[in-house]
This record gives C-alpha cells, structure tokens and sequence, in this order.
C-alpha cells in the first residue's frame, strides 16, 4: 500500500517542486513594485525579524501592477495581437495539417512510418536553426524573391511582416497538429464509413458524419497543443516579424531583460495563464463529453 502512495505521490510532488514552487514565485514578484536593487524589485522577505518581517512583507504587496496593465493599452494590445496571430495561426495548422494527417491515415503501414518519419524529421535540426532558414528563404534577395524573379513574378516582402509571423508559426507548430490528428484517423473504424456509404451517403456526407466527428478529439488536442505555445512565442515574432509585431512574449522579453521590469512581466505571463486555462478546462471538458458519448 505504501508502495502505491508513494507511485500516487511522485507526479504530485514533480508538480509541486516545478510548477507550483515557480508560479508563487511569480505570483509574489507580480505583487511586487520596481526598485532600484539587486534583484529590481521590493519588498524582499526578511526572516530574521521574525513574524514582524512577514507581515511588514505581506503588507508591502499590491495590485499596483496588475492596475498599471489594465491601464497601458500597450498590454492590452500585446495581448489581443498575440490572442490573433495564434488563432490565425492554428487555422492555418487546422487547413494544412488535417488533410496531411487524413492522407497519412490512408496509406499502408509502410507508407505510413514514412509519412510519420517525415513529418517528426524537422525536430532532429534545432528550431533556432529552422527558423534562421525562413529568414534566408523570405529576406528580400532570398531564396524565394530569387524564384519568382525567374518566372518574372515581383518580389514579395515578408519578411519583418504579419505575413511572416504566420509562415514561421505554421511551419514550426505543423507537426503538433498532424501528430494528434493522425493518432486518432489511424485507430479509425473503416466499417462505419462503409456503412455510411451502403446507406446512401457520398464519400463527402461519409467523412462530414462519421470521419470528422470522429477526429474532433485529436483536432481539439492539436489545436490546443499549437495555440497554447503560440500566444506566448517569442523567438519567430522577434526574427521573422521584426520590431513592429507586438505580441506577449516579445513584451516579456522586453519587461525582463531591457526594462528590469520585473513585476510588471511576472503580471503579464499570470494574465497569460490565466486566458490560456479557460481554453483548456473548455478542451477538456469537450473531450470528456464525447469520452462519455463513446461509452454509451
């Protein structure tokens, strides 16, 4: 029984050591204010002087910065901008990335480990890297304006652009959306389909009403597993989009290392988390409502 406590504890405590541990941490330097100190920022607890120093501590802290976000529309617009690039962003996963996995689905097992082999091939080279490439592919005398230069095409900028952002999001995040979506169109029933079309369905009403629905758990996986990193994605807005795009983790960036902001950051990735939890406990409970649709 102690064997199975301590199995039954190990997760809780991994969470509680590097999650939960870090988030208070947060927590308490969002409540924080700016100071001219090492580390930039106050209060600091003091335990030498007992419970005198917590509460002199606990009474220091505020909302003053979480005031402060509400206020500057500079937050608040970092914020819908990143919210926008990563919607747009998983639409694009969503149109590319299920036909891909629906055509991997349909192909043998040979066929199949290799279609698998290539979509994970990407991650073996360093994302830094990949991304690096994009820039020689979109720059203006790069490998792609050197294309269409040759079928007399004019040159096209994306680079530094909202355009390029995207690119770079959709060609870094493609593999979380296929992977998902194949797990689940592989384990398909082939019957119901053909079920569907001994009933009079055409191939089309047969994947709108058997196929699709049947893929929405490895979609609403997929989707989330693109989204959620998307909104707080640092590096491609910063190489690809330039200074003009603004999203949320150029601006944490910018709290914390430029500005010495600290507080205010910590406040921002709190806010962060917090809208990024709604569509989780929403993707979440979608999955158990078809779980329990299975079932019966």
């Amino acid at each position: 029984m102690r064997r199975i406590w301590r199995l039954i504890a190990l997760p809780y405590l991994w969470l509680a050591v590097f999650f939960g541990l870090p988030f208070l941490l947060v927590a308490k330097l969002s409540l924080s204010h700016t100071a001219l100190a090492i580390p930039p920022y106050a209060p600091q607890l003091d335990l030498s002087q007992g419970l005198a120093g917590l509460a002199a501590f606990a009474r220091a802290l505020s909302f003053e910065t979480y005031a402060r976000l509400v206020a500057d529309r500079l937050y608040l617009s970092a914020y819908l901008s990143s919210l926008w690039f990563a919607a747009r962003a998983t639409v694009l996963l969503l149109l590319i990335g299920y036909p891909m996995a629906y055509g991997m689905s349909r192909f043998g097992p040979r066929g199949r480990r290799i279609l698998l082999a290539a979509v994970i091939l990407p991650f073996w080279t360093s994302f830094l890297i990949r991304i690096y490439a994009w820039i020689a592919i979109l720059k203006p005398a790069g490998l792609l304006n050197q294309g269409l230069s040759l079928i007399h095409l004019p040159p096209l900028a994306l680079l530094d652009s909202d355009a390029g952002v995207l690119i770079g999001l959709t060609y870094a995040y493609l593999p979380f959306m296929v992977l998902p979506l194949y797990a689940v169109l592989e384990r398909r029933d082939e019957s119901l389909v053909e079920a569907a079309l001994d009933l009079g369905c055409t191939p089309a009403q047969a994947f709108w009403r058997v196929t699709f629905p049947l893929s929405l758990p490895g979609l609403l996986a997929g989707g989330l597993l693109c989204f959620i990193p998307m909104v707080g994605e640092f590096v491609i807005p910063d190489l690809l989009g330039g200074s003009r795009t603004l999203m949320l983790g150029k601006t944490l960036w910018t709290e914390f290392f430029a500005d010495r902001d600290w507080p205010a950051a910590s406040a921002v990735a709190l806010a962060l988390l917090a809208t990024l939890a709604l569509p989780m406990a929403v993707v979440q409970r979608q999955q158990a409502k078809l779980a329990g649709e299975r079932e019966a």
